[in-house]
């Protein structure tokens, strides 16, 4: 699989902090990034956001308006989740890299991040995908992948998808296994399924008409 750090890219140059801001307004107007680095004498001091440039003078300098720029980075050692987090948390499509000494090494693109992400196994392997949801105070990772491996499936990615105050969901996606098996297992360590599966619904069925008949049996 490719390293994340082959996606770091110097397309385009980091923006100077000396050059005018019609310059800069001139730049994003031919693409589609919403924030951009910011070098001040080849040290990174911050990315400058397309939307906040708009309302700019054009005839004052990119360093005239340093307090607005956002400090976010990702540092080059730094694994595709913690990268995938920084974006997400600052609402943006590029992010500055930074090394160990924080020089500034180049960015990532949104685009080519959740290229990468397609290629990881958990989206490219073939296999099942398990939702189940249990308290934020019982739930246990560890439990979790041990009723997957206890019931000889395998696990290509497993990760909290939606969370509240009271309760959390785990999204699992399983390569091989009896997805019965594995989510009757869930139910009984009182994890609900969120997510519907055909081999479920077929027990269901069968215990439907089973409760049927014994009714009718019972009249």
């Amino acid at each position: 699989m490719t390293e994340i750090t082959n996606y770091i890219t110097n397309d385009f140059r980091a923006i100077d902090s000396q050059e005018t801001i019609a310059s800069v307004q001139d730049f994003f107007a031919d693409v589609d990034f919403s924030h951009f680095p910011v070098l001040e004498e080849g040290v990174f001091i911050g990315s400058i956001a397309a939307d906040d440039i708009e309302t700019f003078d054009t005839d004052k300098k990119t360093i005239d308006y340093k307090y607005t720029l956002e400090r976010f980075f990702a540092r080059k050692s730094m694994i595709w989740l913690d990268v995938l987090e920084v974006f997400a948390k600052n609402h943006t499509n590029t992010i500055p890299v930074l090394d160990e000494n924080n020089a500034y090494i180049g960015y990532y693109e949104m685009e080519d991040i959740m290229r990468f992400f397609q290629e990881t196994p958990f989206l490219k392997e073939q296999g099942g995908i398990i939702i189940v949801q249990k308290g934020l105070l019982d739930y246990s990772m560890g439990q979790v992948t041990q009723i997957v491996e206890s019931n000889n499936g395998k696990i290509l990615g497993c990760f909290i998808s939606e969370a509240d105050l009271e309760n959390v969901q785990i999204t699992i996606k399983i390569g091989v296994g009896p997805m019965n098996e594995i989510i009757q297992t869930f139910r009984r360590y009182n994890y609900e399924i969120i997510s519907e599966h055909q081999e479920d619904a077929y027990i269901n069925s069968l215990k439907e008409r089973s409760d049927y008949l014994d009714k009718y049996l019972n009249i």
